[in-house]
This record gives structure tokens, C-alpha cells and sequence, in this order.
């Protein structure tokens, strides 16, 4: 698709955001679920991960419930592909502040979640952008920005994939992983094989 975006970085790190499922990642170690503080079924991202792995997800996340906005825990992925479940509560736009830093906590402690584990490859949702309301747009400059910060201290970490559910918040994210990113992007093509 023309809007995706993939790079490499220079120790071979990939980052890359598709259109997708983020139920069906099964090249990825841990997938990040947008989650209520309970930790539940639910609407959006919570409750197609919560369908896809079945009752023993919801058995391991209730003695972990319930979460703060900008938390998250980590749990196995019951009958899901992958090897963990990163439970990561999202502010809710307009109610919890400062929803920046919330938002910015989701990830960073997210990627501490996988570090812990040594997780290999984590696949992201855009956190907070559906029924929590926060903007796409401002959604996606938080969440870019602060893996960007984060990934150096990512010492296990070699893909990191968004699964964005429609192709414009595919457009929007891979935007601001273009704007972000462009300074190291044009070192790269300046270089000679």
C-alpha cells in the first residue's frame, strides 16, 4: 500500500505501520492491547483481542485490574498467535490529564512491558483514538515522538509494527513516523553503498 511506511535502522531494527488486524500478527511476539482499566472485553481493540484469545485471557488479567491511564501489564496471549498480551490503558480524551503524558506513558511503559520479556517484535493499535476520542492526528505525533525517545533503551527489540485499522489512520501514522524519522531517512540515501 502507498501510505505504509518501513524502515531499517542501522542495527537493524525495523520499523513499519500496515493496515490490519492486530489479532492476526503472528510474526509478532507481543501484541499491545488498547484496554479499558479492568481489563476486560470489550468494544474496538480490547474486544477483538479478548474474541481472538478466548477465556483464558480474561482469567490471567483479572487479579491485574485494574490499571491507571498511562499503565501497562502484561500477560500471555491465551489462544492469540503470539506469545504476550501488552495491556496498556489509554487516556480518555478530554477527561483524564494530562492526556499527552498519558498517552506518551502508555507507550513508554508499554516497551518496558516487552523489554521485560525480551520481547523481539510488539505491534501497536492507535491507543485512545477510538471511543476514548483522542484525535488521530495528535494521537499520532504522542506516539510516534515517544517510541522514536524510547527505542534506543530497546536493547531486545528488532520490529516494531502499528496495525492501523483503516487505510486514513494508516495515512496519518505513517505521516508522522515520515516527519519524525526524516532527518535519519535522508542520512541513509545520502550514503554510498
Amino acid at each position: 500500500m502507498g501510505d505504509a511506511f518501513r524502515m531499517q535502522t542501522d542495527n537493524g531494527l525495523i520499523i513499519e505501520c500496515v493496515s490490519g488486524d492486530i489479532t492476526a500478527q503472528p510474526d509478532m511476539d507481543a501484541v499491545v492491547n488498547a484496554a479499558n482499566a479492568e481489563l476486560r472485553t470489550g468494544g474496538g481493540v480490547a474486544g477483538a483481542i479478548h474474541r481472538a484469545a478466548g477465556p483464558e485471557l480474561d482469567a490471567e488479567c483479572r487479579p491485574l485490574a485494574p490499571i491507571r491511564p498511562g499503565q501497562a501489564v502484561i500477560t500471555g496471549a491465551g489462544r492469540l498467535p503470539n506469545k504476550y498480551v501488552i495491556h496498556c490503558l489509554g487516556p480518555v480524551y478530554g477527561v483524564d490529564s494530562p492526556s499527552d503524558q498519558l498517552l506518551a506513558d502508555c507507550f513508554r511503559n508499554a516497551l518496558l512491558r516487552a523489554e521485560e520479556v525480551q520481547a523481539r517484535s510488539v505491534a501497536f493499535p492507535a491507543i485512545s483514538t477510538g471511543a476514548f476520542g483522542y484525535p488521530i492526528q495528535e494521537a499520532a505525533e504522542v506516539s510516534v515522538a515517544t517510541v522514536a525517545k524510547e527505542l534506543p533503551s530497546c536493547t531486545h527489540l528488532r520490529r516494531l509494527r502499528f496495525v492501523l485499522f483503516s487505510s486514513s489512520d494508516l495515512q496519518v501514522y505513517s505521516q508522522a513516523f515520515r516527519a519524525e524519522f526524516q532527518s535519519y531517512v535522508q542520512q541513509r540515501k545520502g550514503r554510498t553503498p
